[in-house]
């Protein structure tokens, strides 16, 4: 397999980063020094990578990765990624009974939000090549999607927080989204089933308390 560049790894092969005392991350890949800039473009391409502590080896890449999120964030500005009532949503689930089940949810949501997304990029490069996609038609097309996907992701989101993304007594309630149309692919079709199961599990509890 080639090289990549910008990593020195073989395409599909995990990238190890050594975190060091100064701070400093080291790519053994590509036996250089790296930045938290270029392990998000890692991110953004795909490529697989681990952080270790360089000197206890402990795997470290969940807080290297959040903190990327808050470089990220930072220098956003204002396109922030992460809303701020999301945020304190999501802290507020610390400590919460229902912990253990959020990361599992969330990742979930997340991945039938890019099958969607990838699944209306193929048919925008469908229509492209045949030119058969007139440009009212594409418009109402990518809204449709962009309205199902804030729809799921939303639904998730109110399951976890019901009280948190209710109306305000002085705004008018917004009409309910249009439900989306059942997917055809067996992998998302699998996915909201587990969603689905989740969610049992969770007015079970609910129940119980």
């Amino acid at each position: 397999m080639a090289e990549t560049e910008e990593t020195g790894a073989a395409q599909g092969e995990r990238v190890v980063i050594k975190k060091y005392a100064n701070r400093r991350l080291y790519n053994t890949a590509s036996s250089s020094y790296v930045t938290l800039e270029h392990l998000a473009d890692m991110v953004k391409k795909g490529v697989d990578f681990v952080v270790y502590d360089a000197k206890t080896n402990e795997d470290i890449t969940r807080t290297v990765l959040t903190q990327i999120i808050f470089e990220e964030e930072e220098k956003s500005q204002g396109q922030s990624l992460l809303p701020i009532q999301f945020l304190r949503q999501l802290i507020s689930f610390y400590g919460n009974s229902m912990q253990a089940f959020l990361p599992s949810y969330l990742e979930l949501s997340l991945a039938s939000f890019a099958q969607q997304q990838e699944r209306l990029r193929s048919q925008l490069a469908a229509f492209g090549q045949t030119g058969a996609m007139a440009g009212g038609m594409s418009g109402g097309a990518y809204e449709e999607q962009i309205r199902q996907n804030l729809a799921l992701f939303d639904r998730a989101m109110k399951m976890f927080s019901p009280f948190a993304y209710a109306p305000r007594a002085e705004e008018p309630a917004q009409p309910a989204p249009k439900a989306a149309e059942p997917a055809s692919d067996d992998s998302l079709g699998q996915l909201r089933k587990q969603m689905a199961e989740m969610q049992a599990q969770l007015d079970k509890l609910a129940s119980k308390g």
